[in-house]
């Protein structure tokens, strides 16, 4: 057994652990949106990709439902956030050259949220649906992990993970589609950071939820053992899958 509780995480955590961005994703999206005026980010969290959009964008607007997402938001003078759903948008018709969900889309209502897309979508705005993959680690770490992922904690993930899991290729995109260039996102982690941003999983509070905390402490006892030192950094690499709409 491992003597830290590696889930036992507070409201920050989110904002902590998840990886981040390539740059040049931000720069893709740039280039393909009919006017950097304005780019509207929506289900920001704690706003990794709406900073970046900053960089390319007059005006970003971050829009998430969660204050605890927007009360550690990461601030950036082109950027205001606002505690709103996807579902009603706060942003008047007309204006966004560039609309984004980020790892976020699966949970909305998105007949709703299309419906706001096109409302304040400029013409031949871009609605940039982002996500990213389950991660692989090392061979010697993955099998454990894979374990893990699709076995112990499966039955945990809510019916929308399997959207993420698909690539988005299974949603729901009622717009002019355009192909989408392959990245992915590439991190150095630790094993506390490794083990902090699973903390973050909504499968994970559901396992805590349903008094099965034995099976979260199983595997961080393996994954520390496989692991070796624990300050020493290892590799991780997520997918990521876009679909790219004209509105």
């Amino acid at each position: 057994m491992v003597g830290k509780n590696w889930f036992d995480r507070g409201g920050q955590a989110y904002a902590q652990f998840r990886p981040e961005y390539p740059a040049e994703l931000a720069e893709v999206l740039a280039s393909l949106a009919p006017t950097t005026d304005l780019a509207v980010d929506v289900g920001c969290g704690n706003g990794q990709l709406t900073v970046q959009l900053a960089s390319h964008f007059d005006a970003v607007i971050g829009v998430d439902p969660s204050a605890d997402q927007i009360a550690n938001a990461r601030l950036h003078g082109r950027v205001r956030y606002v505690q709103a759903p996807a579902e009603n948008l706060p942003v008047p018709k007309r204006r966004a050259g560039l609309i984004t969900a980020a790892q976020a889309a699966h949970w909305f209502d998105r007949p709703a949220f299309y419906n706001e897309v096109r409302r304040i979508a400029v013409d031949d705005a871009v609605l940039a649906l982002v996500s990213y993959g389950v991660m692989h680690l090392a061979a010697d770490l993955d099998d454990r992990f894979q374990h893990f992922y699709r076995t112990e904690i499966g039955p945990y993930w809510p019916e929308e993970r399997n959207l993420v899991d698909s690539g988005y290729a299974d949603i729901d995109f009622p717009f002019e589609e355009r192909p989408a260039p392959p990245m992915q996102i590439r991190k150095q982690w630790d094993l506390n950071g490794m083990l902090g941003y699973i903390s973050t999983w909504s499968a994970v509070r559901k396992v805590v939820e349903a008094g099965k905390s034995e099976v979260l402490d199983s595997f961080a006892a393996d994954l520390t053992e496989l692991w070796g030192d624990p300050a020493a950094t290892r590799e991780v690499v997520w997918p990521i899958n876009m679909r790219l709409g004209i509105v």
